[in-house]
């Protein structure tokens, strides 16, 4: 939990779930306050696509940057408006934690490359393995060196920031967690889908998918629980928590 401050944790919602999975799991945001165990009252909550804008950095104690059905590669006006947020950030230190779309607009905004993935969309629970600078990352190192995490993406990270550490990979994609800075840190997998978040989530997709590639009920029956990344995000959260304790 983080403790009472005056300085709230900033959620940079840059976009909304299907509607099928907000009615049965409610929005992003909310996603992230269950599964990161955060205080619901320390939490501001903006959202981008809505026309809401970020005050500055310093205004906040970290900041969350969501998932979202938009692209990075849209370079729509709100997410390059996020991208110079996150740039501002950087400058300040701020504790910054970005999931998927996060993942890709944080590398985007501090001069990496996003773009379509070549082998296209990874779908389920897949393994993450850890790279030699992920064991010897502060926050990452305290993962095993494999765990299953949940993932749901078309476009990814294809060059990291050249100032930027890979931490894990999967099979698919090389560049699953990345280390910006101190306090800053990033994944394209998502650890704030549980189980239940993933089984409504593919299902909905084998409804609408028109790509006969995948196979979603098979990739249905191989979800599991995920709490080694769902860990990750909790300590993120504990750290901030520590900070503040610290700053008070």
């Amino acid at each position: 939990m983080i403790a009472p401050s005056q300085k709230p944790l900033l959620i940079l919602q840059t976009g909304h779930a299907p509607e099928p999975i907000r009615r049965a799991h409610d929005n992003f945001p909310q996603m992230f306050i269950r599964q990161g165990d955060i205080d619901a009252q320390q939490v501001v909550i903006v959202d981008l696509q809505a026309g809401e804008r970020p005050l500055p950095p310093e205004n906040y104690c970290g900041a969350i940057i969501t998932g979202s059905r938009s692209m990075v590669t849209e370079h729509l006006a709100w997410s390059e408006e996020a991208a110079d947020w996150v740039r501002l950030g950087m400058l300040q230190e701020l504790p910054m934690f970005g999931a998927c779309y996060g993942h890709q607009l944080m590398a985007y905004a501090l001069g990496g490359e996003v773009d379509y993935h070549p082998q296209g969309i990874e779908v389920g629970t897949h393994e993450v393995s850890l790279t030699p600078d992920g064991h010897l990352d502060p926050l990452v190192s305290q993962l095993p060196a494999q765990f299953a995490a949940n993932l749901i993406h078309l476009q990814t990270v294809i060059t990291p920031p050249a100032t930027a550490k890979v931490l894990a990979k999967t099979l698919h994609d090389p560049h699953q967690i990345l280390r910006y800075g101190p306090n800053a840190i990033s994944t394209q997998f998502h650890p704030e889908f549980s189980l239940a978040v993933m089984k409504t989530y593919l299902s909905w997709l084998g409804s609408i998918a028109e790509d006969d590639h995948v196979d979603f009920a098979h990739q249905a029956q191989q979800l599991s629980e995920t709490p080694i990344s769902r860990s990750l995000l909790l300590s993120f959260v504990g750290a901030l928590g520590k900070r503040q304790a610290l700053a008070g």
